[in-house]
C-alpha cells in the first residue's frame, strides 16, 4: 500500500449487525464495570493492590501517545500506519479495562484527601472523566468499525469528534491518578 491509498476492508459484517454487537459488547462493559466496582476480593498476602493503578497510568499515557500519533499519521497520509497505531491504542485500552476492573476488584475506591481547590478542580475532573469514559466506548467502536469496513468518510466525520473525546478520557485518567496517588 503506498502512502494515502485507503487499506482494503478487514471486515464485511453488515452495519445492522455491527450495531447490535456494539451495543451489545458495551453494554456489557458498562455494566461490569458498574457491579464489579461494587466487589472486593481479597488480595494476595504481600501484593501491592495498587500496582493495577500505576500500570493504568502507563497504559492510559501510552494510549494518549498513540491516539497522538493516530492523528499525526491520518492527517499526514500515512493511513497503514494511521491503522496500526489506531489498533494498538485499542488493545491497550482493552488492557487497560481488565486491569482497572482488578485493581478496583482489590483495592476498592480511595477517598481523596485534599481541600479547597485542589479538591474541587479533582472532582470536576473526576466527574467528567467518569461520564465521558463510561459513555464514549460506542462511538470508539464505531468509528474503528467504519474505518475497518473501508466506509473512509463516514468514519473521518464520526472520528472528528470521537478522537478528543477519547483523547480527553485517556489524559484525565492519568490526571486522576496523579492526584489521587497520594492517598493509596
Amino acid at each position: 500500500m503506498t502512502k494515502g491509498s485507503y487499506p482494503a476492508a478487514m471486515i464485511s459484517t453488515p452495519e445492522r449487525k455491527a450495531r447490535w454487537v456494539i451495543g451489545m459488547f458495551s453494554a456489557i462493559v458498562f455494566l461490569a464495570v458498574v457491579l464489579l466496582n461494587r466487589v472486593q476480593a481479597p488480595a494476595p498476602e504481600g501484593w501491592d493492590i495498587h500496582l493495577f493503578a500505576k500500570a493504568n497510568a502507563i497504559i492510559n499515557s501510552c494510549v494518549s501517545l498513540l491516539l497522538l500519533a493516530g492523528l499525526f499519521t491520518a492527517r499526514t497520509g500515512r493511513l497503514a500506519a494511521h491503522r496500526s497505531i489506531m489498533i494498538s491504542a485499542m488493545v491497550l485500552s482493552v488492557l487497560f479495562l481488565v486491569s482497572y476492573i482488578t485493581h478496583h476488584l482489590f483495592a476498592g475506591d480511595t477517598a481523596f484527601g485534599g481541600q479547597g481547590a485542589i479538591r474541587v478542580m479533582y472532582y470536576i475532573i473526576l466527574f467528567s472523566h467518569i461520564l465521558l469514559a463510561g459513555t464514549s466506548l460506542p462511538f470508539i467502536l464505531f468509528t474503528a468499525y467504519r474505518a475497518l469496513s473501508a466506509q473512509y468518510p463516514a468514519h473521518r466525520k464520526l472520528a472528528r469528534k470521537v478522537w478528543p473525546v477519547w483523547f480527553y478520557v485517556s489524559v484525565t485518567g492519568v490526571v486522576v491518578y496523579l492526584f489521587i496517588s497520594p492517598y493509596y
